[in-house]
């Protein structure tokens, strides 16, 4: 049912006022709600007037006054109290499109909803929302939104995304712009088709739009080997990533000459491909767009080695940590580090090959169990396999229930298979050297 409440935060507002779970919402201030985005900008206000329909059909009204932008502490059945819109584009990088058969439906749906890139960081093209969408975004201010832009060129953009509206994207960015709307831009690269002149002049007109377009995010394709029937591309190779990351660079020094910030930022998997060392600290400014992976490897190198004096000396413990072939490296440089500083700890590094999705996915956050059990039972001689959040479908913060591998294998499924306790930590490894100190023992 529509606008179900399923829960009320314990000693929250609207537990306090009798607002229960089964109880639905009807609207606020005399005006319907359609979905999440209605609600969260009504329920904003200072003073709001609440009519909710009881289970038995009853309707109850509920005046509430409050700080402005205070919590009313209710959840909604299904998140965005709607059905989330389903993408309409083609993409012909799309990742969804390159899965195999058999694996869970939820998997296979595409989204291309403003209200996740508002709520849940997702990524948007805008070719799939109307005008009245695009003016509610504006009418609400619904700021920061995250838009997948890949090209400028309206042809170009057309052809990528497979989608006839695809080519007014300028249009759009800029009556957002007009109204002062923040937005984030993602920019999937693929060599041979948007790379190259076609990106410079991509970024030179997101520029133009700057500071409302705030940055730009840039990512190279990943391919699966299941793309049977999808249109052929290329992928980047030591020299090509090396000539894009140079491109770039030269607009990256104009940029910060005149605002101090780079605006644009390729990911890590372009430096670790061209065998290049990623840019410092201060080139990621706040590493916003950490999720695109851009930064990861820098942030997980900065937090990690500002967090070692926190080690315990006098413990001792093993553990093993499994990664991806792009990230190898990098972790084992930190295991080594962690090492060092005490040579009591054992930590072995495993990297495993993408067999599931093909040996062209090379990220830790795209591996399945199977191919974890397959590459290590049997191989594991220490007292806990430590394993990043970012290969789970929820965050590493929630029960081994609700963590679930791309192949839907669960924590209990690795730690059965393998014979070991799997510990999960934060992919900042933020959380890291607290997990080693809490698992370890005092030295005898």
């Amino acid at each position: 049912m529509k606008n179900l409440i399923k829960k009320v935060d314990l000693g929250s507002i609207a537990e306090e006022v009798g607002i229960e779970v089964n109880d639905v919402l009807i609207s606020i201030n005399g005006t319907p709600i359609d979905d999440i985005i209605d609600y969260k900008f009504l329920a904003a206000d200072e003073e709001v007037l609440l009519e909710i329909e009881k289970p038995d059909g009853e309707v109850w009204e509920y005046e509430i006054e409050k700080e402005y932008g205070e919590d009313l502490g209710i959840e909604f059945d299904g998140g965005i109290m709607d059905k989330a819109k389903r993408c309409s584009n083609n993409c012909m990088f799309c990742f969804i499109d390159q899965l195999p058969k058999g694996m869970r439906n939820t998997l296979y749906f595409k989204d291309d909803d403003s209200r996740l890139s508002f709520l849940q960081g997702n990524f948007v093209t805008l070719t799939n929302m109307k005008d009245e969408d695009i003016d509610r975004i504006i009418r609400y201010k619904i700021s920061p939104i995250n838009i997948s832009v890949h090209t400028t060129n309206p042809e170009l953009r057309v052809k990528m995304l497979k989608n006839r509206f695809a080519g007014s994207i300028m249009e759009r960015l800029k009556k957002l712009r007009d109204a002062e709307i923040v937005m984030h831009a993602q920019i999937v690269c693929i060599p041979n088709v948007n790379n190259g002149e076609e990106l410079r002049k991509t970024i030179i007109d997101l520029y133009e739009l700057h500071p409302y377009v705030k940055n730009i995010a840039v990512v190279p394709i990943g391919i699966t080997k299941f793309r049977e029937n999808l249109p052929h591309v290329d992928t980047f190779t030591n020299e090509t990533a090396k000539n894009e990351i140079m491109m770039v660079q030269d607009l990256q020094r104009r940029f910060v000459e005149e605002t101090g910030t780079p605006f644009v930022r390729l990911s890590d998997e372009f430096y670790l491909v061209a065998g290049l060392d990623v840019p410092n600290d201060e080139f990621y400014s706040e590493y916003e767009q950490l999720e695109d992976g851009v930064g990861m490897i820098r942030y997980f190198r900065e937090v990690t080695q500002n967090s070692l004096e926190f080690l315990d000396k006098n413990r001792k413990g093993s553990f093993s940590m499994v990664t991806g072939e792009l990230a190898y490296e990098e972790i084992k440089k930190c295991a080594n580090n962690i090492k060092r500083h005490n040579p009591n700890i054992k930590i072995d590094v495993y990297k495993i090959i993408n067999n599931f999705f093909g040996n062209t996915i090379t990220v830790a956050g795209l591996l399945t169990g199977t191919d974890i059990i397959d590459q290590l039972k049997g191989k594991i001689e220490t007292d806990y396999l430590i394993m990043p959040s970012n290969m789970f479908r929820k965050g590493y913060e929630l029960g081994p229930a609700d963590m679930i591998m791309l192949d839907d294998l669960r924590i209990e499924d690795l730690e059965k298979a393998l014979g070991i306790k799997v510990i999960v930590c934060d992919y900042t490894g933020d959380d890291l050297i607290d997990i080693i100190n809490e698992n370890c023992e005092e030295e005898k």
